[in-house]
């Protein structure tokens, strides 16, 4: 059997456009969120999101390191995005250089949930008011979700498996395990797996506030919006960015010396068969996807020390917490639990990837994210460390990500140290 180990990371989040810096933010308890300041939202019903900030913010994100100016004349802010966070993970493995034969066997999984909403909406009212004529010849090459993955395969050669997975906010997590199978099958030596997404425009905060699932009743307190398993949470806050990892097969990374995060250990999809927007009641998807996991770990609930839930802060939290106690039991008070969407907001399709990340750090650093403005913890949590306001230092030798989605999409990875 192939094993997959984790040998790059790269983020470009609200708390920070590189890995080190968010994670610091993220776990000295800061939140990304603020008021709207991509658009003027003030006639939206919902006014606040986590943006990646600009670059002459004490965090922000500056395009220009890694991609080139034409490029971000093109695309959307998600691919812009993809492929900063990827060229991190490539530089932190050591591969931004690799020769002909290495190229053959890397390739790129990187998808989005939404992909180029804000270019959509922006070339439509171009072709209403302007004709057909005006519409920018980049339109369809510069929205499209899978040209994060090609134009990473182009900016460095890659020319493995080139994939791009679009399952809703599942998307970043499933990205990950579809890349793990495809070294674990011998498809690739080395994939760079993730997610991306930027939604925050006038038709994507309408779009969700109209569907009743952002937070609309905190826009005059934007830092305390997000507040998963409290009893005063009133849907999620958006957020943006992008997560992308290297994944290697264990012998190739371990002969060229390279430095290991961790190991992907396990991986479990499945579906709600249940309804468009609301999770199965009972949680009967998420519960499968994480047996599943755990079982193609060949790992005891009681061999997770840390789960990083899908926490979105809808009443879909209880019905996650729910399935992990089905799935965990007794051995669910020996783990800590925590949503960092109560710092970093929702990034849709990159949240899996994103919050992967924060996973592997918390098997790096042997310290968990905290669950913030949980003060009123809802009926059902009692007994539960969901690592309330303040990260915690623990033992963490395993780790488990939930992601769900739209659709009934599930997936949960399990992760551990080597």
């Amino acid at each position: 059997m192939r094993r997959v180990v984790v040998t790059g990371l790269g983020l470009v989040t609200p708390l920070g456009a590189e890995v080190e810096t968010a994670w610091k933010n993220l776990i000295a308890g800061k939140s990304g969120a603020g008021p709207i300041t991509h658009f003027d939202a003030s006639n939206q019903k919902c006014q606040i999101a986590c943006e990646v900030k600009p670059a002459d913010h004490e965090y922000g994100f500056d395009p220009n390191k890694r991609v080139d100016h034409k490029i971000q004349r093109q695309v959307d802010p998600f691919i812009i995005y993809g492929i900063d966070a990827a060229g991190q993970a490539l530089e932190d493995a050591g591969l931004t250089e690799m020769d002909e034969a290495t190229k053959l066997r890397a390739g790129v999984s990187i998808g989005s949930g939404i992909g180029g909403l804000p270019g959509i909406e922006i070339e439509s009212v171009n072709l209403h008011e302007r004709g057909p004529g005006r519409v920018s010849p980049h339109f369809v090459h510069g929205r499209l979700i899978n040209l994060i993955s090609g134009q990473v395969s182009i900016k460095y050669g890659l020319m493995g498996p080139n994939h791009a997975v679009v399952t809703a906010c599942s998307t970043g997590a499933h990205s990950i395990g579809d890349a793990a199978r495809m070294i674990r099958d011998d498809d690739a030596d080395i994939m760079l797996a993730g997610g991306a997404e930027s939604t925050v425009n006038p038709l994507g905060v309408a779009g969700f506030a109209q569907a009743r699932a952002l937070n609309m009743s905190m826009n005059d307190r934007p830092t305390e919006a997000s507040r998963p398993y409290d009893k005063d949470r009133d849907g999620f806050v958006m957020g943006e960015g992008a997560g992308v990892i290297v994944l290697e097969e264990y012998e190739h990374a371990k002969a060229r010396g390279a430095k290991i995060y961790a190991e992907v250990v396990g991986y479990g999809l499945s579906g709600d068969a249940y309804h468009v927007t609301a999770p199965h009641p009972e949680g009967k998807g998420a519960e499968n996807a994480m047996r599943m996991a755990l079982r193609k770990a060949g790992m005891e609930p009681s061999d997770i020390d840390y789960i990083n839930a899908h926490g979105t802060s809808t009443m879909a939290d209880t019905i996650e917490l729910a399935a992990a106690k089905r799935v965990f039991g007794n051995d669910l008070s020996g783990a800590s639990m925590s949503s960092t969407k109560s710092a970093i907001g929702h990034l849709l399709g990159g949240a899996g990837a994103v919050e992967s990340i924060f996973c592997i750090l918390a098997l790096r650093d042997q310290i968990v994210p905290p669950t913030l403005n949980l003060h009123n913890p809802d009926e059902g949590t009692e007994g539960v460390d969901l690592v309330p306001l303040v990260a915690k230092k623990r033992q963490v030798r395993a780790v488990l990500n939930n992601s769900f989605g739209f659709g009934g999409t599930n997936a949960s990875l399990v992760m551990k140290a080597i």
